[in-house]
């Protein structure tokens, strides 16, 4: 995402998400507990303008996605959204529906690792949304059920369809897209559905520690790597040695790259600078 900001200020509160910015490590919370983390509207909408934000400003260099309570995230809200797109008419919902794949697109395309601590249930988009970030670590109570199917709507949603396949297989992807079984951590983790089984309880602090590992590294090579990892999901294997072969000339060409090769030299840890 581009960096130039217009007119418009960095937003101060937001009222849909906890977030909270130290040491380069963002932590956004959903915060809706007696409901199990449901979105909004405005959950969603806040989602996508924070990722952008972020993304602009360049200080971020890892965010956690976390949800409070007893789980991580039901998904949409039953009476806020799905009761509520019942009298919407087409365009409308069809507004509604690229405003969720747009936060899919942000937590794809943003230049930071998107970590998601899952605890509990991660359901529906909430387990699109832990689907999306580049890792999940879940907690031994982790459970995700991608429900669309379970509601008169197609499994392909929020990315789903194209996201799945990619993270666990097609045959796993399609039971889980068709059915909308729960699928619990330990079979998550075997499928390849998880990135780390955390200690029971220690999500989050697990995902911190990620989290804050990846900031004191060299943000621009983590940035290119999450680039091309999306990018060449569907280029021919041509096109992605030449995106390859150009990415590390730009990179060979930064600061990171020099400062490697000085602190190799004076037996020191790199200072990573991100550029």
């Amino acid at each position: 995402m581009s960096p130039f900001t217009g007119s418009a200020p960095r937003t101060a509160d937001w009222a849909h998400l906890r977030v909270a910015i130290a040491d380069g490590v963002a932590t956004v919370t959903l915060a809706r507990p007696e409901k199990l983390n449901a979105l909004t509207f405005g959950a969603y909408a806040d989602l996508r303008d924070l990722l952008a934000e972020l993304s602009r400003e360049r200080a971020v260099r890892a965010l956690v996605l976390a949800g409070e309570g007893r789980g991580f995230c039901s998904g949409g809200d039953v009476d806020e959204i799905i009761g509520a797109t019942l009298s919407m008419d087409t365009a409308q919902l069809l507004d509604f529906n690229r405003m969720t794949g747009q936060v899919v697109r942000a937590i794809r395309e943003c230049p930071f690792p998107v970590i998601a601590a899952v605890h509990g249930v991660a359901a529906g988009a909430g387990a699109v949304l832990a689907l999306a970030a580049d890792f999940r670590i879940a907690d031994p109570s982790a459970r995700f059920a991608f429900l669309f199917t379970r509601v008169g709507l197609s499994g392909g949603d929020m990315g789903a369809a194209y996201l799945l396949p990619r993270v666990v297989g097609l045959g796993h992807a399609t039971r889980l897209l068709m059915l909308g079984e729960p699928v619990r951590a330990p079979e998550a983790e075997r499928i390849g559905l998880i990135s780390e089984l955390a200690e029971e309880g220690r999500a989050d602090e697990t995902a911190a520690e990620l989290a804050h590992r990846l900031a004191e590294g060299p943000a621009l090579a983590y940035a290119q790597t999450k680039a091309l990892l999306t990018a060449e999901l569907d280029m021919p294997l041509a096109a992605a040695v030449e995106l390859d072969a150009s990415t590390q000339a730009l990179l060979m060409n930064g600061e990171d790259y020099a400062e490697f090769h000085a602190a190799f030299t004076e037996k020191r840890p790199p200072k990573w600078r991100g550029r």
